[in-house]
């Protein structure tokens, strides 16, 4: 019997998201556990599994759709299902025809490699043009566009019947920030401006994107309604950076100073339990494995993915989950639970020589730690002025959820194993 597959709630709280592509083509079966749908939200791709055998019969909802959560977006139904079934089922929605024509199979189909050499893309036709619905476009071309304000109905297409793919949109941006005398003249065209102002030229605005938008509204409410206070210190590391030199001198996994850090927290949120805590307003939850998000800079913004279970985890292991993580945060290819939990963040700008500063919170972990870079400073040893190498650190944390006491002690036992690094091992 045919039946509705709806609009995911991939993530806690999400109202909608986009459709990004479909993985399984109309009136192709798939089985239990083939990826059917790839769902786009602020921070990640989420694909979404079939849970039993069947056939995607109806295609409600084009590719590169946002969607509210709960909304019909297919009819699916077994193998040997027939499709008048399924014009019922769509008939009984009171959506009348399903919206499924060529254009909806080509956009939601994967992007094509470049035309051969010498060869040229059919213009598309004036129909597809007067609607936007039916403007060929890779998933890919539809979101950069959406992101950049780009209208598709004034780009032309390269690919395969004028379909549109993520170059020509790169194209159309790049025309537009030429200055207006250079760009070629063309009887009736009209220049697509991005966001530049007709009064100062000096100015471009671009469009903020999902992830940027879900990235201010969070950090903000967080500002607003978390109660920051921050402690520094400053911890001698020559015998951590001694570690890394001579774990990295063999033939396993090579490890970064980041990656001694993130053992070295879940040492500490051992040794000081009361830190391992998430804020609820009706409780304070503590937990018995220590999960900690480590952010990584992508090019849309600011992810959090979380490295579960490290108190549990060898040296190796942390370095190679972290390096997954980081290498899929950039492809934009984490699952939404890979976003979800933990404790306290690490954020780390040593990189770029920022010798120290102070993050904000993620709720409803309990604290973030900013780390610096590491530097050359005198320092007192028993009397004697000598110079070692110093690494800045800022920890903010909630006041609701720890206290002051805490949070100290949890930082002198955090500098204590960096100086002493031989724990983090155990």
């Amino acid at each position: 019997m045919a039946e509705i597959l709806r609009m995911p709630e991939v993530a806690a709280n999400t109202t909608e998201a986009i459709l990004e592509s479909w993985n399984v083509g109309l009136n192709t079966p798939y089985a239990a556990g083939d990826t059917i749908v790839t769902v786009e939200t602020e921070k990640a791709a989420v694909d979404v599994e079939a849970e039993s055998d069947g056939v995607l019969l109806r295609l409600l909802v084009e590719a590169g759709t946002t969607v509210a959560v709960g909304t019909p977006i297919a009819v699916w139904g077994a193998p040997d299902e027939s499709a008048s079934e399924a014009d019922a089922l769509v008939a009984s929605l009171g959506m009348g025809e399903a919206p499924v024509t060529a254009s909806t199979a080509l956009a939601s189909a994967p992007e094509e490699p470049s035309a051969p050499a010498g060869t040229v893309a059919p213009e598309p036709t004036e129909a597809a043009r007067d609607n936007s619905e039916r403007i060929f476009a890779s998933p890919l071309a539809r979101r950069l566009a959406r992101e950049l304000g780009v209208d598709l109905n004034a780009v032309v297409g390269s690919g395969p019947h004028g379909r549109i793919r993520r170059s020509d949109v790169e194209a159309a941006v790049a025309r537009s920030a030429e200055p207006e005398e250079t760009l070629p003249a063309k009887a009736g065209a009209e220049v697509q401006s991005i966001g530049t102002s007709a009064v100062d030229p000096r100015w471009v605005d671009v469009p903020n994107t999902r992830m940027r938008a879900a990235i201010a509204r969070r950090l903000t409410e967080s500002k607003q309604n978390t109660p920051h206070f921050y402690l520094r210190a400053r911890a001698r590391v020559d015998a951590l950076l001694e570690l890394r030199q001579q774990i990295n001198a063999g033939q396993g996994v090579k490890v970064s100073i980041n990656d001694l850090l993130v053992k070295a927290i879940a040492s500490a949120h051992v040794g000081v339990p009361a830190m391992n805590v998430q804020w609820n307003d009706t409780s304070i939850r503590h937990f018995s494995d220590v999960d900690i998000a480590v952010a990584v800079a992508t090019d849309g913004g600011l992810v959090t993915p979380v490295i579960r279970g490290v108190d549990s985890l060898s040296m190796s292991r942390v370095a190679t989950a972290t390096k997954d993580l980081i290498a899929r945060a950039k492809e934009r290819r984490l699952r939404q639970d890979e976003l979800e939990g933990g404790t306290i963040t690490i954020t780390n700008l040593g990189m770029y020589g920022t010798e120290d500063f102070a993050a904000i919170i993620n709720p409803p972990q309990a604290a973030i730690l900013a780390v610096g870079a590491v530097r050359q400073e005198s320092v007192v040893e028993e009397g004697a002025v000598t110079i070692a190498s110093v690494l800045r650190l800022t920890l903010a944390v909630d006041h609701r959820s720890v206290d002051g006491a805490t949070a100290a002690e949890w930082m002198k036992a955090f500098v204590d194993v960096l100086e002493h690094p031989l724990r983090i091992l155990l």
